[in-house]
């Protein structure tokens, strides 16, 4: 296995976290206006964007998506 972070613990932690409240962000997303679904949007974006900033932090195949 290639080289952890530093702060793995956390970094690690957080990954899982964001990646919970993106999924409730998309089923809230289904149920909501155009305009709230928008923002909602906005923030799952935002999300996924601090996702792939914490996976590049690990090696390949660390976070295996499993679904």
């Amino acid at each position: 296995m290639g080289k952890l972070p530093e702060k793995f613990p956390e970094y690690s932690i957080m990954y899982k976290t964001l990646s919970k409240q993106i999924k409730a962000l998309e089923n809230i997303k289904e149920k909501a206006q155009e305009k709230e679904a928008k923002e909602i949007n906005l923030k799952i974006q935002n999300y996924q964007s601090e996702l792939l900033k914490i996976k590049k932090m690990f090696p390949d195949d660390f976070f295996d998506e499993e679904n």
